[in-house]
């Protein structure tokens, strides 16, 4: 006959499990989402002994780590917008201050009203009551479109600390985040279905030099399970065209779920049907430089971006966010 006791304990936003059994069981340790499980069974060389093994299972509602916004973002939109708290501050404070001479102004009304022999005063003090809640209104509005404003680069900046995490591929031996890439290269993330990476792939042939001359580099990001069809040159005539369209077209999307929700989250909130193809450019300080439906700008991209050596070499770099 075999019998368990149990005990289950609270603390805070996480329970705790406890399963006591008399007989002697194998168990992994494992763990799924925020739940993880966990057992012991030990056995001695000399007896066979077991101990009573225990089962503990902890859960925690606490949100994932992708959910939450980093102290790096955080961090970057203060040093983007360094007098945005000040500015904030002083809403406040005079908010404060014009509802203070709201209140003031309206106990004033009151006693005027109350009073014939201080009617002459209802002018003066209906101005100012009106001013109060102008400037209250003026400064609310101000103060919600900067905390607005905030809240929007906060998100932004990160979501592009989201993608500086995602993991990419560069040779069989290499898997590196895309936050290595800064300062080094501009990515252009080429996401939808093989046919479109195929063609986005011959879109840039022509470009392959002057792409590669302003740091490009391609990440194709297919999103219907099909491989695309890229064509490298190996004759000894067009070998070394061919190895600079490999070395364009290198990188390769590790973990793909990981692309797919990034992905997927950016098309939502731009409100773009998620089978659509896109593409996005990025800085080289890792921000996103552009984005949109359809096949990458290329020629847009050699038009506008300075190259990454040569005598503008540092020059032009403030026109593409590096910083």
């Amino acid at each position: 006959m075999a019998f368990a006791f149990g005990s289950l304990t609270l603390h805070s936003n996480t329970f705790y499990l406890t399963i006591t059994t008399p007989t002697p069981i194998s168990l992994n340790l494992f763990r799924t989402n925020n739940v993880m499980f966990c057992g012991r069974n030990s056995l001695s060389s000399s007896h066979q002994r077991c101990s009573i093994p225990t089962i503990v299972c902890s859960s925690s509602n606490k949100p994932s780590p992708s959910s939450q916004i980093s102290s790096t973002a955080k961090i970057r939109s203060e040093v983007l917008s360094p007098f945005r708290s000040v500015r904030m501050f002083f809403y406040i404070a005079f908010i404060a201050s014009a509802g203070l001479g709201g209140l003031i102004a309206t106990t004033q009304l009151i006693g005027a009203l109350a009073n014939s022999s201080r009617a002459s005063e209802i002018p003066d003090t209906l101005k100012n009551l009106g001013i109060d809640l102008g400037a209250v209104s003026l400064f609310a509005f101000l103060y919600f479109q900067e905390n607005k404003s905030k809240n929007a680069q906060v998100a932004r900046l990160s979501r592009e600390e989201n993608l500086s995490n995602l993991k990419l591929r560069v040779d069989e031996k290499r898997i590196i985040p895309v936050s290595s890439f800064r300062g080094i290269a501009r990515l252009v993330i080429c996401a939808g279905p093989a046919s479109y990476v195929t063609e986005s792939f011959k879109l840039s042939e022509p470009l392959t030099e002057s792409l590669l001359d302003r740091g490009v580099l391609v990440v194709p990001f297919v999103t219907d399970g099909n491989s695309p069809t890229l064509e490298f040159e190996e004759s000894e005539e067009l070998k070394q065209l061919g190895a600079r369209r490999k070395r364009l077209w290198q990188l390769a999307p590790v973990f793909i779920s990981e692309w797919s929700e990034w992905i997927n989250q950016q098309k939502k909130m731009a409100g773009v049907s998620s089978e659509s193809p896109v593409y996005l450019s990025l800085r080289l300080d890792g921000r996103v430089r552009g984005s949109g439906v359809g096949y990458p700008p290329w020629n847009a991209l050699v038009a506008q971006l300075p190259p990454v050596k040569g005598m503008w070499t540092g020059l032009l770099d403030g026109f593409d966010g590096r910083v």
